[in-house]
């Protein structure tokens, strides 16, 4: 019973470690702490990351939660919208220099095997400076890059 109790605890603190850690990787701008605190207990960031939703859509969605139980002020609940519509809505750019592979292979439309050779190369050899960088990265679609090059911030 005792270990049982430690290893729910270790594992409920790691639980706790990624979630800080998904958080660091949302992009900066106001409702950041915000979207951390009210979405982040239940979803991954995997969850928005990989849709470009509209104002409209991305409100039906925060309702939702919040009609599911998610706790949080009407204020609030406007500053997760924007936050979304800001930084996953449909004119949204991807930065490549911090998106998890879930982003990087759905936004990009590269396989998960490239979308890993991005974050590798990123990680081994710093950070992107333009979209041309991409091409560099062995096994990666230069063609599928060059089409997305709008989706693209640095």
């Amino acid at each position: 019973m005792k270990r049982i109790l430690v290893w729910t605890l270790m594992a409920g603190s790691g639980f706790a470690a990624a979630d800080e850690q998904d958080a660091m990787r949302l992009p900066e701008g106001a409702g950041k702490e915000t979207v951390a605190r009210l979405c982040l207990d239940c979803h991954d960031t995997g969850n928005f990351r990989k849709r470009r939703l509209s104002r409209d859509e991305w409100s039906d969605k925060v309702a939702d939660m919040a009609d599911r139980g998610a706790k949080g002020t009407e204020a609030e609940l406007d500053a997760v919208v924007e936050y979304l519509v800001r930084y996953f809505g449909p004119d949204a750019k991807i930065n490549v220099n911090t998106a998890p592979m879930v982003e990087l292979k759905t936004i990009l439309g590269i396989t998960a095997q490239q979308a890993q050779a991005v974050a590798d190369y990123r990680e081994a050899n710093g950070r992107f400076e333009r979209w041309q960088d991409l091409q560099k990265v062995p096994g990666v679609d230069g063609k599928k890059i060059e089409e997305k090059k709008d989706l693209m911030a640095f």
